[in-house]
């Protein structure tokens, strides 16, 4: 039976592979990748970013099964709903791609698909539907979370305690649950951090990568330093992903 293996490739460093990873990529006949393309037209910086990595660690020529992303609503009234939608139109995609190419498929994730990635549910909706006969494999990766602990030299939480980790949109929730030591993911923007200006933080973006930026310190002041390392990083890279950990 044909294998799809779903491969965590770290926060972006070409070194930041487990050899694990680099083995179950050398393994699948092809790549199922997910173009994000612009609203103004231009390329998805992170299809090229997945492409070095292939080109530093398969030694073959790999092939590509490009996917255009479906449009997803960034605004809506019910977000559960829309994210619902928008993994049915992908598993939609994905499962085309599956049924056009024969052998063992490759998706590409960012971090660990363990922290807040899609491609395993979708992955089973594409399954429940029971036109695609294969098996699943996760090959966990090296998330944002051990590379900031690591390049900031901590540990992510108190000893005995507990860390919580939840996305920029859910940070004021937390918050006000009294919650002492998060690490936040998925942030498209710094607003969430308006209201925690005497908290601790320790922030990365786009770690491991040439365009990695670090800022620690209270949050109210060093506000002005992590709104310019973004931009620096984005302007680089032609994308941001960030990460941070908060401590009350």
């Amino acid at each position: 039976m044909r294998r799809i293996r779903i491969i965590g490739i770290g926060s972006g460093g070409l070194d930041q592979l487990t050899v694990e990873a680099v083995r179950a990529m050398n393994d699948v006949d092809y790549f199922v990748v997910t173009d994000k393309v612009k609203r103004d037209g231009s390329p998805d910086p992170l299809v090229s970013a997945r492409a070095e990595l292939l080109a530093r660690h398969v030694d073959h020529e790999p092939r590509i099964v490009s996917i255009t992303d479906p449009e997803r609503d960034r605004q809506p009234a019910d977000y559960e709903a829309a994210v619902s939608d928008w993994h049915e139109a992908r598993a939609d995609a994905w499962e085309k791609a599956l049924l056009e190419n024969d052998g063992d498929a490759g998706f590409l994730v960012w971090g660990d698909p363990a922290f807040y990635d899609s491609t395993i549910r979708i992955i089973e909706r594409v399954l429940e539907r029971r036109t695609v006969q294969a098996e699943v494999d996760v090959v966990p990766g090296i998330s944002s979370l051990q590379v900031l602990a690591a390049r900031h030299r901590i540990v992510l939480h108190e000893v005995g305690q507990p860390v919580h980790i939840t996305t920029g949109r859910r940070l004021r929730e937390a918050v006000d649950a009294g919650l002492d030591n998060l690490v936040v993911m998925l942030n498209r923007s710094l607003e969430p951090l308006d209201d925690v200006g005497d908290w601790q933080i320790w922030w990365g973006a786009n770690l491991g990568t040439p365009s990695e930026q670090l800022v620690a310190g209270r949050v109210a002041d060093v506000m002005p330093a992590i709104e310019e390392a973004r931009t620096a990083a984005k302007d680089r890279a032609g994308w941001v992903m960030d990460v941070y950990l908060l401590r009350r």
